[in-house]
């Protein structure tokens, strides 16, 4: 039987219909499948189907987890389930199936949550549109002709059209953020080490990635997190635990926090007259809840931070092709991914160790001068996007810029980085389009997108509120203050399932 209101229940709800008995793990799998096949081909987030997985781990009788029956999406990037194709967006990874599940995913299945599908990414994370020529765009349910954002454009478009009340995502630039950002919800990268990493993979992109879900209630990012943080034997970074859990944190009092705000366009060029009313609109909102609020500038050199930025990330686009001969038996070569990909590597490999030290130094000295920097507040409050969600196709490459990089992609290693000016340049868009996420992946801190601001036409954007690191807790008191504060739980994408 149809479950109507199941659009209406975040996850901890449904679980709670669960353990009641009003409803059934199949019955939710159910309706969660057909609101897939109703919704899934407007939208395309969801790009693999596990229904035979889901049903066998029901029948097999769910873990007694606080999520218990509840149907969950996990994103095509890192996040492995052993026996399912983990294509990362490329078509050199098609036929790529992980042996075993990582820890993550161990974790979710612990929580009692149903995994039946997988979600659509760019090809390697490296967008923040979720475009990829192996599948195709996903598109915004709040508006079909824009952006989901990326990298996990999936996850936040399949939350948000209402397919399930939560997915996993990860952020290693603004990937949970941004997209939840574009799609209205609510999307926590937590610091580095809180959530586990691995076994199998490497902890890509030098430690920049978080891991974590996107949904659409604070409760839920904050009890999700509860199931799956903490360390374990393999994982690389650790965190002492929280004091009480997060999900408790969420409904205790914030008290009067110090936020600074900036007007500064972080990595970008100017500021979008939509985030000077989001930053007026949520300051004045903040003041009235007796918080102090103060204006700063941002202590960020944009072209160093880009600079070293690009230089590590290419270095690991390099290294993941490498990879490839381990985990499909051949090596890559350029038509098995995207042009915009393959230069990236080009200019990866044609690195030396140095140039890659050298920027790895850079950030860590960033990072410490900024970490003093933020210790003089509370909480920093930025936009969480520099434009609001773009149209379809916006980052597609023009016929002159593809030609002018498949010639780039011919030179030496050497000419080719004297050409890295003009690369850099083609992915400048990307910088514009994420001008302040990227500070907390490289700093570590917990980054949290608020859906706080809809444009006249419609369309999200989200507010970033960034603590020190390991303060997930203050950020989930003071989101589930905005929350009750500023409501936008029952606003509903135009495109969602009804």
């Amino acid at each position: 039987m149809p479950f109507a209101e199941y659009g209406r229940y975040d996850a901890l709800g449904l679980a709670e219909l669960v353990r009641t008995g009003q409803v059934s793990p199949v019955e939710l799998l159910d309706e969660a499948l057909a609101r897939t096949v109703l919704v899934n081909p407007k939208i395309n987030a969801v790009i693999h189907l596990m229904e035979s997985r889901a049903r066998d781990a029901i029948a097999a009788g769910l873990p007694d987890g606080p999520f218990r029956g509840v149907p969950f999406l996990i994103k095509d990037l890192m996040t492995a389930y052993a026996g399912e194709p983990m294509r990362n967006g490329s078509r050199l990874f098609n036929d790529f199936v992980p042996p075993e599940d990582e820890e993550l995913t161990r974790r979710y299945k612990a929580a009692g949550l149903v995994i039946f599908g997988k979600t659509n990414t760019p090809e390697l994370g490296v967008s923040n549109v979720t475009e990829p020529e192996l599948f195709g765009p996903t598109r915004n349910p709040w508006n079909l002709e824009r952006t989901s954002s990326g990298s996990s454009g999936g996850s936040a478009a399949a939350v948000a059209a209402r397919i399930v009340p939560a997915a996993n995502a990860n952020d290693g630039g603004g990937s949970i953020r941004t997209p939840a950002s574009n799609c209205g919800l609510v999307g926590l990268k937590p610091s580095r080490g809180r959530n586990p990493t691995g076994p199998q993979m490497p902890d890509v992109w030098f430690g920049f990635i978080g891991e974590h879900v996107v949904t659409r209630t604070v409760r839920d990012c904050a009890a999700l997190l509860d199931a799956t943080a903490g360390s374990y034997a393999q994982q690389l970074m650790h965190l002492p635990p929280a004091v009480r859990p997060f999900l408790e944190e969420a409904g205790r009092e914030p008290g009067r926090l110090r936020i600074a705000f900036s007007y500064d366009p972080g990595l970008g060029k100017t500021l979008h007259p939509e985030n000077r009313k989001a930053l007026e609109a949520t300051t004045a909102a903040l003041d009235r809840l007796g918080h102090e609020i103060v204006e700063v500038h941002l202590p960020l050199p944009p072209e160093t931070f880009v600079e070293s930025y690009a230089s590590l990330i290419s270095a690991d686009v390099a290294a993941t092709l490498r990879m490839a001969s381990q985990l499909v038996g051949r090596a890559a070569t350029s038509d098995d991914v995207e042009l915009a990909t393959w230069i990236l590597a080009k200019m990866g490999e044609a690195q030396s160790a140095a140039d890659v030290a050298a920027a790895l130094w850079t950030m860590q000295t960033f990072s410490r001068q900024w970490l003093k920097w933020a210790s003089s507040f509370d909480v920093l409050l930025t936009p969480t996007v520099g434009v609001p969600p773009l149209p379809i196709g916006a980052f597609k490459l023009s016929t002159l810029q593809r030609q002018g990089l498949k010639l780039l992609s011919a030179l030496p290693g050497g000419a080719l980085l004297s050409q890295r000016d003009k690369v850099v340049e083609a992915f400048a868009p990307v910088f514009e389009a994420a001008p302040y996420t990227m500070i907390a992946n490289v700093t570590g801190q917990p980054s949290m997108s608020l859906p706080l601001h809809w444009t006249d036409d419609g369309l999200p954007m989200g507010m970033l509120f960034t603590a020190m690191t390991g303060e997930e807790a203050k950020l989930f008191r003071l989101a589930a203050q905005l929350e009750q504060a500023l409501p936008w739980r029952d606003r509903i994408a135009p495109h969602a399932v009804p």
